[in-house]
């Protein structure tokens, strides 16, 4: 018979092996296919990976972005998130949901961002787990958080609470 103690984060952090993130967070590589695709830039990388991703509140998953990948955010337990997406030059923040489906169009459980797009989110609750899935796979050499830009080479439209 299966635990039925309440699941919070902390007992998430321990069941699913997740260690800090460097945007913030918890995380582990679930998945990392062993087919491996060149990209059009010459650069090898797996063709897909997958990770869980942990966030409580108060955490947040800094602004961040992953060059020549698109990156998938799927719903797997707790309270929806907020993700804000924001285009690679800068302008408007777009702000998703990713919780269980609401049929008012409020939430959605898989959310995607283009390749190259700066990327946050936070907790709506107590914590949010979530699968990120990226394809090409993810590779931490094509991963850059914007508060380590300078100033002057930061897009603007970036929510300062999310740096």
């Amino acid at each position: 018979m299966g635990d039925s103690r309440p699941l919070d984060a902390k007992a998430l952090v321990e069941a699913l092996s997740l260690r800090p993130h460097p945007e913030g967070g918890w995380y582990r590589e679930e998945h990392r296919s062993a087919l491996m695709v060149r990209r059009e830039d010459g650069a090898q990388r797996a063709a897909l990976t997958l990770i869980w991703f942990l966030l409580a509140a108060p955490e947040i998953s800094r602004w961040h972005r992953v060059s020549r990948a698109e990156e998938t955010w799927h719903h797997a337990g707790g309270d929806p998130l907020e993700l804000w997406l924001l285009p690679p030059e800068g302008g408007v923040a777009e702000r998703r949901v990713v919780g269980p489906l609401s049929l008012d169009g409020a939430a959605r459980p898989v959310a995607v961002v283009p390749a190259g797009w700066w990327q946050a989110a936070r907790c709506l609750g107590r914590w949010s787990l979530v699968n990120c899935c990226v394809g090409p796979g993810f590779d931490f050499a094509d991963f850059q958080l914007l508060h380590q830009l300078p100033a002057a080479s930061q897009p603007t439209g970036a929510l300062g609470g999310l740096l």
